[in-house]
């Protein structure tokens, strides 16, 4: 793999000026934060990650600067981090890089360039950790290969800083002889994937083929496209994505043709403090980027432009989301095990494969799909990964008709497969006749939920800050308590139909899983319109929704709204006692 684009040399940042790609590769020597800037918003260094990084360096930059007799005036850096961090609003990269070094500006300029020295290393470690993920995943839902593969944009090393995340699995796949062929979108207005990918491919000896942007969806009609892998400047915390323009085309064109749709992102993309797309600042860059090219007009002076530069991809049209922690986010509502439509093209409403279908013709004690003993295995192996579903602790379940597949009991969820699953009765909580294996002993709780709510799926997880803010908010005594949390942007990711605050409840952790769940299931029926989330007292938490990958997201969006709590110490969060 390449070595990294971005360099630190004697207190200036040294990189390739894209903007004479690729016809001219020159240097590009940045030594004052005016100079950072200009470079970012110009586009001559651009990519979510590598505009990070290189912000870090600006902060880097500022800090010498700034200093006097070793003494930082931390004030003025910061007025300066403020900057390079407004510099493009869209990428969260950005002012999560900034952010990250903002820590270090008191301990000098030595400090915060050691920081962003390691987030440099970090860079390549987490974009080739993610670009293996992604191989493996487009290998197992589309064969072996040699496939035929399509890109948006540019995710290579000049992108990032080193290996890259899109092009990073393709040069992987490319390594394992595993690529026939890659459609480039040219990536209007300003030619990224002519410019820069085409160049970046052609270095690397991968076969490719550049087309007009609106040549992509008849690509994949006509069956030249196995796989869409993109990047991503913003993962929003129910996992929609904000990319390059012409993203959002490209997942409804691959949406219609059953074509798994990728998106290879590092973790420091996935911005879990906004719930969702809505809620993203899409940049609006200028006229002339449209009008001309080249300094050379196409169209009539004084014409009105539309010329934003990314635009949000719902979640719903995403197959997957890869990190450097393998699959974080698999939408298998939409897709099967081998990343094919499930409903016909053009079909409206696809009933989930991890939900419950409530018509009338349902069918009582429906067998279980392997997808959805799939879906439950890979959830678990994520959580397990965040150290959410430690050894043997938690479970998830999907339910099934009648019943719900619940994960079996003492078995490490960072093994779970499909097969480690048991069928259970939604109303009796009885294991169904036929299986080896016991359910998890929090299974009681599942069904409590199921028969109180209209859920597809339950996940309960032990992850640290919820589970530390539930245990210190609860009363003594056998009393359900609720705690009130207020004043977060994360409250929308709960579907609230008031996100200006939340009444979770904590329920006491009783001995007999039992009587939680049956003080569950009391407190369900008592509170219809109660959030699809809850405490238990020093045993995790526990969220449900329609589909797994809502369950799932509700649970990270609880816990990221815990760690904001402990972590800013503020006080809106109130323990109420209620009976």
């Amino acid at each position: 793999m390449d070595d990294s684009s971005l360099i630190w040399d004697d207190g200036a940042l040294v990189t390739i000026d894209q903007r004479g790609l690729p016809h001219e590769v020159r240097e590009l020597r940045l030594g004052t934060v005016d100079e950072i800037i200009d470079a970012i918003t110009t586009l001559a260094i651009r990519g979510a990650p590598a505009i990070g990084i290189a912000g870090a360096f600006g902060v880097v930059i500022a800090t010498r600067a700034q200093t006097s007799d070793r003494v930082v005036d931390v004030a003025a850096v910061e007025a300066e981090a403020d900057r390079i961090a407004a510099a493009r609003p869209t990428a969260v990269n950005l002012a999560w890089a900034v952010d990250r070094v903002r820590a270090r500006i008191a301990d000098g300029a030595d400090a915060v360039l050691a920081e962003t020295l390691d987030m440099l290393a970090e860079d390549g470690r987490v974009n080739l950790a993610a670009a293996t993920h992604a191989a493996d995943l487009v290998q197992r839902l589309c064969g072996e290969g040699p496939l035929q593969l399509l890109t948006h944009c540019n995710t290579g090393r000049l992108a990032t800083s080193a290996v890259g995340t899109a092009i990073g699995a393709l040069r992987v796949l490319h390594e394992r002889g595993a690529v026939a062929d890659v459609i480039v979108d040219e990536t209007r207005p300003l030619l990224q994937g002519a410019r820069l990918t085409a160049w970046e491919l052609a270095e690397a000896g991968i076969p490719h083929r550049l087309t007009i942007d609106s040549a992509a969806a008849w690509a994949m009609a006509t069956g030249q496209v196995d796989a869409v892998l993109v990047g991503a400047d913003r993962i929003t915390a129910n996992g929609d994505v904000a990319n390059k323009i012409g993203t959002f085309a490209l997942a409804l064109a691959a949406h219609h043709h059953g074509i798994p749709f990728i998106v290879v992102a590092p973790e420091s993309t996935r911005d879990t403090a906004m719930a969702t797309g809505a809620q993203i600042v899409v940049e609006q860059r200028a006229a002339d980027e449209v009008t001309g090219f080249g300094g050379v007009a196409s169209a009539p002076a004084g014409t009105a432009v539309f010329n934003p530069a990314f635009d949000v991809t719902p979640t719903d049209l995403v197959t997957a989301v890869v990190t450097e922690n393998g699959v974080v986010y698999r939408n298998s509502d939409t897709f099967d095990a081998q990343g094919r439509a499930t409903a016909p093209t053009g079909t409206a409403v696809i009933t989930p494969l991890d939900s419950h279908s409530h018509t009338a013709d349902t069918a009582d004690h429906r067998q279980p799909s392997a997808e959805q003993g799939h879906a439950i295995a890979a959830t678990a192996r994520q959580l397990y990964d965040r150290g959410w579903m430690p050894g043997t602790a938690g479970n998830i379940s999907v339910r099934a008709g009648d019943d719900a597949l619940v994960t079996a009991s003492g078995l490490s969820k960072g093994e779970l497969t499909e097969r480690d699953t048991v069928l259970v009765g939604v109303s009796d909580t009885v294991t169904r006749p036929g299986q080896s294996r016991k359910p998890s002993a929090e299974t009681s709780i599942h069904t409590a939920v199921y028969r109180t709510r209209t859920a597809g799926a339950v996940v309960h997880v032990h992850s640290p800050f919820a589970t530390a803010l539930a245990t210190t908010a609860a009363r003594p005594g056998d009393a359900v308590t609720t705690l009130r949390i207020s004043g977060y942007e994360l409250l929308k990711g709960f579907g609230l139909d008031d996100p200006s605050a939340v009444d979770v409840p904590v329920f006491p952790n009783w001995p007999d899983v039992g009587r939680i769940g049956a003080d569950i299931e009391t407190y369900l029926r008592d509170n219809p319109t109660a959030p699809p989330i809850l405490f238990i007292t020093g045993h995790g938490i526990t969220t449900w929704g329609d589909t797994l990958a809502q369950a799932r997201d509700r649970a990270e969006c609880l816990e990221a709204l815990c760690e904001l709590i402990a972590r800013t110490g503020r006080t809106d969060a109130t323990p109420l006692e209620i009976g």
